[in-house]
This record gives structure tokens, sequence and C-alpha cells, in this order.
């Protein structure tokens, strides 16, 4: 099939004389890119929650009452750590994303992570619609057809799109479901900028508003989201700029309303957007949200190194990892810091110099797309790999946004050397697409492995304590996994482990601690908590444990003195004032005890214990009724509790209605067939029924 020269010395495909065949019908490219992130992700429907997703969404009340989104001061008295309150204010649409979850199906994974599965397959398709926008924009069409003279087009739309779904590193940001920060951000960022061109492709009127007035709530919704969304205005002018023409002036006009929403982040993060309950200055609030273990100079000496990690990862994702033992460096003229920091500043020098070339050829050029993509990878990668310290120098989900660029400057790259070859060798015009599937494929197994690992805590963590095998924290967790397991053995080894790491880590002594309280030994878990509260003088966990030591070994009032240190540390400490009622009542100070127990249910209105010893109280009370109320509270909320059904019995039996009791004591063993105290007064309201029918 004969070629004809066009524009950058490209040639004209072979496929775009075949416009009609379904390679380049944009439903079957749709259809192909939802394919495979269904199938990639299709073992990730049952994968428990992990690491951070507990603060964040399983032990984080907001997210259980709409009423915190309605008015955020609630969240000045709600028991969260103080880091999660301070950026629940800036990512407050993902925090409602959790929340809408909850609503539909409580803790259920599968919908988290079906949500999260959509919004990534949606990111991927609004990559390939950025591309295929981008062919119409007057650099690509300067004479405003509707479609670019450019060869392919829709294949340099269709590949990014396709290995963003399926690439392995996009696993963290997909599997880990309080990463939605991040992939939920992303799809508000790229639909700005969508409506963005949308906009200034539509000829005036109504449309053109119509497309900037919804750019501009997506960007407001995208800075609610995740911080990282802090960039999404210079993005939009740096499109504006290599895409699109005009009178400098009027694109400055234009592109001033979205600039305003850079300042929604910090106005956020210091409490001072209107929505109430400060969070203090935005210095405190970056402080805490941030670290105070690394300088600044620190951080970005690191973050050199770290962004040359981030692209060997998108070029061989291999030896993926949850949480890195990565080094921290010190000075600018370390060998690794100073080789990565060249070969960093010499892809932006190219990316500098093929714009410089681009505005210097007569007609379009692939190589301007080029040069945004690298524009865009370090533009999207400036928030959290700069100087502003965060906790840890490395996560995987960090590199989601910025890889649409990675991946749409390797897609133009290739398709422009195919093009530049086409003449001279016949066969490249065949093999390229082929070859790109192949990779698509390899991909799609890696990120499907990948994903395999999640689907066990023990294995994530045993996968990264093994990669990580001299850091603290992978240990630890992997130990609270074994834990979780019943395998108490398995899970001290790692935690002694961890004492030999980093033996100032308090909470691993909180953890060993745990053990021997559980296993009797409580001699030595009253040693391991006073390390911890060593450690950490004010460590309000540590007094609340010492004080079940205590109480355990019947020393109430030594307890009672624990539990108060934890509360006067924390007030809203929910589990020590449920304590504290366990005291008071077994000192038959029924009343008080009934207090604590409602406070502990104030600040924590799900916690089921104290409702189940709020119902016990009730209950010896002879308050029948209300008893039943706070038993049914605990049904509802900790469903395989068996016991629960015992006491609901119990009440039905003191009010005299035995055919209700009989059914709850029948329903407690069948789920516990040597439940003694069921079976006991089963028979009692058995022998109760028959002489009551006799009777009759």
């Amino acid at each position: 099939m004969k070629t004809e020269p066009i524009a950058d010395g490209q040639v004209r495909s072979p496929f775009v004389t075949l416009k009609t065949s379904f390679r380049h019908k944009p439903a079957f490219h749709i259809l192909l890119i939802a394919l495979f992130g269904l199938v990639v992700y299709s073992n990730t429907l049952s994968v428990p929650f992990a690491f951070d997703d507990g603060p964040s969404i399983t032990d984080n009340p907001a997210i259980r009452d709409f009423g915190t989104f309605k008015n955020i001061s609630k969240l000045q008295n709600t028991v969260l750590p103080q880091e999660i309150k301070t950026i629940f204010r800036s990512r407050y649409i993902g925090y409602l994303s959790f929340a809408l979850n909850y609503k539909l199906h409580g803790l259920a994974v599968a919908g988290y992570h079906a949500t999260n599965i959509l919004i990534h397959i949606t990111n991927a398709l609004l990559v390939y619609l950025l591309i295929l926008l981008t062919f119409k924009t007057p650099y690509f069409s300067p004479d405003g057809t509707k479609e670019s003279e450019f060869g392919n087009s829709d294949l340099i739309a269709f590949f990014p799109a396709l290995i963003f779904v399926c690439h392995p590193v996009q696993t963290e940001a997909v599997t880990y479901i309080v990463q939605r920060f991040a992939s939920f951000a992303t799809l508000f960022y790229l639909l700005s900028l969508i409506l963005y061109v949308q906009s200034r492709l539509s000829g005036p009127g109504t449309a053109r508003y119509g497309f900037y007035a919804f750019s501009f709530i997506s960007a407001v919704f995208a800075m609610r989201t995740k911080e990282i969304s802090f960039t999404l205005p210079v993005a939009i002018g740096l499109y504006e700029f290599m895409f699109f023409a005009g009178p400098v002036r009027n694109r400055i006009l234009t592109l001033i309303p979205l600039s305003f929403t850079m300042s929604i982040i910090p106005l956020a993060l210091s409490g001072t957007d209107g929505l109430g309950g400060g969070a203090g200055s935005l210095a405190d609030s970056i402080s805490r949200a941030g670290s105070k273990d690394i300088t600044r100079w620190d951080y970005l000496f690191t973050q050199f190194n770290v962004i040359v990690t981030y692209i060997r990862l998108l070029l061989l994702p291999v030896v993926q990892n949850l949480d890195y033992d990565y080094p921290i460096y010190h000075s600018l003229f370390q060998p690794e810091v100073f080789l990565s920091l060249a070969l960093l500043l010499s892809i932006v020098a190219t990316g500098i110099y093929l714009l410089y070339r681009s505005r210097r050829m007569h007609g379009p050029s692939l190589i301007r797309l080029i040069s945004f993509g690298i524009f865009w990878f370090f533009i999207a990668l400036s928030v959290e790999s700069s100087f502003i310290p965060i906790k840890d120098v490395i996560f995987e989900h960090r590199l989601y946004l910025p890889s649409v660029g990675f991946f749409i400057s390797i897609t133009a790259l290739i398709m422009l050397i195919k093009n530049k070859l086409s003449p001279a060798m016949k066969n490249v015009e065949r093999m390229v697409i082929p070859v790109l599937f192949l990779v698509v494929l390899v991909l799609s197994c890696t990120a499907y492995a990948r994903n395999a690992v999640w689907q066990d805590e023990i294995r994530l963590w045993k996968d990264t304590a093994s990669k990580s095998p001299y850091k603290a924290r992978p240990h630890n967790n992997l130990g609270l996994a074994y834990y979780k397991n019943g395998s108490i053995d398995k899970a001290l080894r790692e935690y002694l482990l961890v004492v030999k790491i980093k033996p100032d880590y308090e909470g691993v002594h909180l953890n060993i601690g745990t053990v021997y309280y559980n296993q009797g030994r409580f001699e030595a878990a009253l040693r391991e908590y006073q390390t911890a509260l060593r450690l950490k003088p004010g460590y309000a966990k540590a007094y609340n444990n010492i004080g079940n030591v205590y109480f355990k070994q019947e020393h109430f009032d030594e307890a009672l003195r624990e539990y108060r240190d934890a509360i006067r540390l924390n007030p809203d400490y929910a589990e020590a004032h449920n304590n504290i009622g366990n005291v008071l009542s077994r000192q038959g100070r029924l009343d008080e005890a009934l207090r604590e127990y409602r406070i502990a249910l104030q600040y924590r209105p799900d916690f089921s214990v104290a409702h189940n010893n709020s119902g016990n109280i009730f209950f010896i009370q002879g308050r029948f009724d209300e008893a039943l109320r706070e038993y049914k509270m605990v049904l509802k909320l900790s469903p395989d509790y068996i016991g629960i059904f015992n006491s609901i019995g119990d009440v039905y039996y003191k009010q005299g209605r035995l055919g209700e009791a009989l059914k709850e004591y029948q329903t407690a063993l069948s789920l516990k067939p040597d439940f003694a105290s069921a079976r006991k007064k089963l028979e009692i309201v058995k022998k109760g029924m028959e002489n009551k029918s006799t009777n009759k």
C-alpha cells in the first residue's frame, strides 16, 4: 500500500485508510479499556481493609454521620486522630464518597472496591478523551476541521489510556481503598481540563460558558478531594499555551477564574474556608499533615532519587512495595542525589527543547505532545515530591496522576519513531501495534498478580516485610495481621523483631503487652505497657491498657486511676470511659457506671460493647424495655456476637414473652451448639411453656 509524506516527516499509516475498521472505532476502544480494567481488578472485590483504611474508614465515626459534612465543626468533638481531622477538611469530597459507601453497604468491602474500580476505568476513558480532543485543538487542526489530519491519532489516544488502566503501578491507588483520594482527585482533575478544552473548542455562546462553568466546578471538587489538585490551574494553563492560540491577554483572562481555585486547599487546611471549626494556622496544619522527622532540604534531596525510582517503576514495574525502606539523603552532592538530579534536569531540558523545536516547525508535530507529557509528569508530582516534608517519602499511589503524562509521552514517542521508520522499514507499521498489545497483556498479568498479594493481609505484609526487612512498620503490621488471625506465636515473633530493629517504637511494646495480657501473663504485660509509657509519656492507650491489667487482677482502685489518667490525656477516649464503667459496675455503683457507658456512646455511637454494657445495667435494674433497645442495637452493630441472642432471650423471659425467648435461645444454640447457658435457659423456657399449657 502506498504511503504519502505528511507533517514532521510522518507517513500516512495504512490504518488511516481503514477508518471504518473496528480497530479505529471509539466504541471498540472504550469497550476494550473498560474490559481490561474489569479483568485486571476482578480479583480485588474481597480485598480486606488495610493499613490507613482503619483511621480513615473503618474507625472513622465522621463518615457514619452526614451531619459532619453539613457542619464541619462537629469534627472537634469527634474521636479522630488530629491528623485525620486536619485533612478531613481539604479532602471533604473524598471522605463524602466513603460516607456514601458506608450508607449503602456499611463496611462490606466489595462496594468500596467496586467504586474504586469504576473511578479508575472512568479515569482511563478521560485520558482517552483528552488526547482525542487534543488532536482537535488549533495546534493539531489549525484550519478548524473536526478531525486532525494526524495518522493514527485515535491509536495515540487509545494506548496511553489502555496502559493507564492496566499498569501495575496503579494497583496501590485502586486496590488500597483509602487511596481513592488519589484516583478520585485525578477524575475531577482530568474532567476539569477536558471541560476547559471543550469550552475552548466550542463556538461563542451558551455551550462555551456552560463547559467553562462545569470545568470550574470540577476544579473545586478536585481541590476538595486531595491536595495534589493544587497544580490543576497550572496544568490547564500549560495546555492552553501549548495547544491553543489567540491574544495572550484574552487567554490569561480566561485562566484567572480557575487560578482562584488554588486558594481552596490552603484555606481548607487553615480552617478559614467558611465551613466552621478552624484548624489553626496554615503552618500548623501543614506541620500536622507533614513530617517533623525530616527537614525540607533533606526531603527535597531525597525526592530527586525518589522520582527516578518512580520512573523506573513506570518503565519496569517489578519489586513493588507497599512500604519502602527508603534512605534519606542529606546533601545535594551525594552521588545518588546529584546523578538523579542530573537525569531529571536532562528530561525537563528535553521537554523544553521539544517545545522550542515544535514552535519552529511548519505544521503540527507529535513532539509537542511528548513535551506536554513530560511537563505534566513533573507538575503533577510537584505537590508530593518537592520541599514540603511528608511522613513517608515514597508511595506508589503518588504516581497515579503523574503517570498520565508519562504514558502520553511514551506512546507519542513510539508512534513518532514508527512514523519516521516506516518509509524505510515496511514491517515497522505492522509490528508496533501488536508489540504494544503484548506490552499491555504483560502489564495486565503483572497487575493482576500484584492485586492477588493484596487479597490477604498476612500475605500483603509478608511481601512488604520481605522487601523492607530492616524497617519496623512492616514487621509490626505483619504481627498485627498474625494476631488478628489467631497466630499469636507468629505475631509475637514479629513484634520482638521490631524491638530489635527499633527499640524506641512505643506502639510495638503496646502490642507485645496485649499478647501477654491475653495469655494471662499480666506482670509481663504490665512491663511492656510501662515501657511504652516511658517512651511516650502522654500515651493514653498505655494508661488504658495498664488499667486493664489491674482490672483483671481485681485491683479496682488502681485500674480506676489509670483509666482516669487516660481520659485526662484524651477526654473523648470512649474505651477508657467504658472501662471506668466496668470498674464502677463491679463496685456496685450502677448509676455511675451507666453514666460512663453513656459518655462512651456520646463519643462513639456505634460502640457495641458500651451498648451491651448499658443493656446489662438496665437489665439488672429491671428496666427491660431499655435493656432490649440496647441489646438490639448490639445485634445491629455486631451481628456475629452470639451472646447477644442469649441476652435478648433473657429480657423476653423476664417479660414473660416465652415464645420469643425460646426463639432467641434456639438461635444462639444454632450458632454455638455448646452454648451451655443458652441450652440451660432453653430447657427452663420449654418447661415454663409446658406448665403454662397444662394449666390452661
